[in-house]
């Protein structure tokens, strides 16, 4: 019983994470926009290297990313030593992780 209202409360609370970080997404997007710049200069266009970017998550290896999104193992590891050296990776390279927050749809619309 104390598992299931643990659970209950934790989904709870992911779901007004979710809804704060949606209202606040103006402000933020304000506040990095020079690092917004930055991860979208050295991502670009490739499809594959923004699924990658997405899945930054500090929990998932470089090689979890490259089997979820088949991106080029050689681009992934440039592409991560290139968003350390410009401050936008937070921890381990071998676990990558976004130092900055960006919604899901963030490469949406770049062509």
């Amino acid at each position: 019983m104390i598992n299931d209202d643990h659970a209950t409360l934790v989904s709870e609370l992911r779901e007004i994470r979710k809804l704060l970080e949606l209202l606040a997404e103006p402000a933020i997007a304000q506040r990095d926009s020079r690092l917004r710049a930055e991860l979208r200069r050295i991502v670009g266009n490739s499809a594959k290297k923004q699924q990658s970017v997405l899945l930054m998550d500090g929990v998932r290896t470089q090689k979890d990313i490259v089997g979820a999104t088949s991106v080029h193992q050689g681009d992934l590891s440039t592409m991560i030593g290139k968003l350390a050296g410009a401050g936008l990776l937070a921890g381990d390279k071998k676990f990558p992780k976004l130092a900055l927050s960006i919604p899901a749809n963030f490469f949406e619309g770049d062509d």
